[in-house]
């Protein structure tokens, strides 16, 4: 039986979409696979047991039904917190070592979920991702997703602290224009030093996507036309502020944009919603005029409308976008897909020992 470690240089890398894809791949060469996310953040309750949100949603992709408590043995509560500063954590390792022991039997491979991040989150507990997978004996596969940069000196770092049992790294949405640089400078420098790159995916607007009334609740918003049209996509924001000229150039270039703008900018409001945006975000808790709102809904274009003003609104968009969960199962299957035709399968099935 062969252990799979994925973990990450910083959170919202992607550990969900490579152990979702890892997993389908495995079960198609026929293999028995099992998953356990041993630290977990997000408790949810099915039925009489608790486990971890992430791990539920991963279980199911994969048709896995193991018991929460097995998957998840630590999971990462207010009062798990509280007694951690104060009496202490107590043998977490042993707890986790335990309920992989029983998961593991009859399986060929396991996929280990990281939470957080494989040097640091958990540290106070003992239970960061580096000294988790190294007393499972499993391999780790480190996911880097491209933050405005890859983190050479992290993925050295994880080297130096496990040596060959990182198994490899995996570049994450990285962008065509810091392709050739994470490919052409970065991937041949961390070679040289040791580290297999196994594969790098480039940035796909689907994978970041989120559907309007997603949107909408996690802006704390209220769509308020076109509410049958919630499940448009949203890719990416522009910011509504400029002179409508200047607005329209810009527009034209950025398909599939929410466009964020202030309730009493009926000027720009008017030509997004005539350039086919997905969704208009009015702030300032301002309502748009009747001749926005009737073009809204014979364009079938959602308006929601926040209190925050725009500036906050833009941040807080930025973060969304950047961290919304991996849900939907037609970004899971494209997702699957991206992974497959970017990672090299058989390099990595060499470097886990499979």
């Amino acid at each position: 039986m062969v252990g799979v470690y994925v973990g990450s240089t910083a959170g919202y890398s992607g550990k969900n979409l490579i152990a979702m894809s890892l997993g389908l791949k495995f079960q198609k060469e026929g293999l028995n696979v099992g998953y356990m996310k041993p630290v977990g953040a997000v408790p949810r309750r099915t039925g009489d047991k608790v486990g971890d949100e992430d791990a539920f949603f991963v279980q199911d992709v994969l048709g896995l039904e193991q018991d929460p408590e097995l998957v998840t043995p630590v999971l990462v509560t207010r009062d798990f917190t509280i007694k951690a500063f104060t009496t202490g954590c107590g043998d977490l390792l042993s707890a986790i070592g335990q309920a992989y022991a029983k998961l593991s039997q009859g399986k060929d491979v396991m996929l280990i979920q990281g939470s957080g991040t494989f040097l640091g989150s958990g540290t106070y507990c003992g239970v960061e991702g580096s000294r988790v997978a190294a007393s499972l004996g499993a391999k780790t596969v480190l996911v880097d997703r491209y933050q405005k940069e890859l983190r050479y000196d992290y993925i050295l770092r994880s080297h130096a602290a496990v040596g060959d049992d990182l198994a490899g790294v995996i570049f994450n949405d990285v962008p065509e224009s810091y392709m050739e640089e994470a490919t052409g400078l970065i991937q041949p420098f961390l070679e040289k030093k040791g580290v297999t790159v196994l594969g790098t995916i480039p940035s796909d607007p689907l994978m970041g996507a989120i559907k309007v009334t997603d949107l909408a609740e996690r802006l704390n918003g209220k769509v308020i036309s076109a509410q049958g049209k919630g499940e448009r996509v949203v890719e990416s924001f522009l910011i509504g502020t400029m002179q409508v000229e200047n607005f329209l150039t810009h527009f034209k270039r950025h398909k599939n944009s929410a466009v964020i703008v202030g309730g009493d900018r009926s000027d720009v409001q008017l030509v997004a919603l005539e350039g086919n945006s997905p969704c208009l975000i009015l702030t300032g808790n301002l309502y748009p005029n009747d001749i926005i709102l009737t073009r809204s809904e014979v364009l079938e274009t959602p308006i929601i409308v926040v209190r925050e003003d725009t500036f906050t609104v833009a941040k807080k968009m930025e973060s969304i976008l950047t961290s919304h969960k991996l849900r939907d199962m037609i970004k899971v299957n494209h997702g699957a897909q991206l992974v497959m035709a970017n990672v090299d399968y058989a390099l990595l099935k060499k470097r886990i020992g499979l």
